[in-house]
């Protein structure tokens, strides 16, 4: 058998450009969706990556070829210790966008606050809380402010994330009442999700540094016997336009981007 030229143009989405590293670890929510349901809650929690496994389960989507039969399933394992809630935060509508009208912050934060931000020596909660119930009418959205417990889980960290979370569901009244209930208390993932639901997860994948453009891109390994380079790329483009067009696939950073997942299945959620 001669060589077999194999035929591997550039893979990966230019949707993605550029492919820098992400910002922080914690990802960022750019958008909340909205629920149709009567009762206010929570529309997200937040949880460390343990590992992955792999379940055998049923499979119970009707119009599955597999219906019926045993399949087997990668899952993966999430910790999440639960939140607690630290301020409760209210939104007015501008023609520039949301604006923060103010927040209410619980009298004494967790100890731990202190590695990610200075806190004053106490907050006014009452005086706060009582002004967003003045605007109610001029406020948008709510949403809490909460805080991970990260040495509840097997990691070895101690920093906490800090995160907003956004409330849906019911009336804006509901919502700042759900959300002053819950100020100062706990909220565990049983409380939000239910097993079998599908939902959305973000997070930033694992950086790989700096790669080349056959790793980063998934072009072709040139020819041993070409000139120069291997795992190049074999032309940088066109004579015209007179300069290296941005989808041409080049070296640089790989990994370490935010990215979202849509309808992974929550499978079990264990107390342990």
């Amino acid at each position: 058998m001669g060589h077999r030229k194999t035929h591997a143009p550039k893979h990966g989405s230019l949707a993605y450009l550029p492919r820098k590293r992400a910002k922080r670890l914690l990802a960022r929510t750019r958008y909340w969706p909205e629920i149709g349901v009567d009762s206010p809650r929570l529309l997200g929690f937040l949880g460390y990556k343990a590992g992955m496994n792999h379940v055998f389960t049923i499979e119970d989507r009707k119009r599955s070829p597999n219906f019926g039969k045993e399949v087997m399933r990668p899952a993966t394992v999430i910790e999440a210790p639960p939140l607690l809630v630290c301020a409760v935060r209210a939104y007015t509508k501008t023609p520039y966008g949301l604006k923060t009208l103010s927040e209410a912050w619980i009298k004494d934060p967790p100890a731990e606050l202190e590695r990610v931000l200075t806190p004053p020596e106490s907050f006014n909660m009452d005086g706060q809380l009582k002004k967003i119930e003045e605007n109610l009418g001029k406020i948008a959205k709510i949403r809490v402010i909460t805080v991970t417990q990260p040495k509840q889980t097997g990691l070895p960290k101690k920093k906490p994330d800090v995160a907003e979370i956004e409330i849906g569901g019911g009336t804006v009244t509901q919502q700042f009442e759900y959300a002053k209930g819950l100020l100062g208390k706990t909220v565990s993932p049983t409380e939000i999700f239910k097993e079998g639901q599908y939902v959305d997860i973000m997070a930033v994948s694992t950086g790989k540094g700096f790669q080349g453009p056959v790793k980063r891109w998934g072009v072709t390994v040139l020819q041993h016997k070409g000139r120069k380079t291997k795992r190049g790329i074999a032309t940088l483009g066109p004579w015209n336009p007179h300069h290296v067009m941005y989808s041409v696939p080049r070296a640089g950073q790989m990994g370490f981007h935010q990215r979202t997942e849509y309808n992974k299945r929550i499978l079990k959620i264990g107390n342990d």
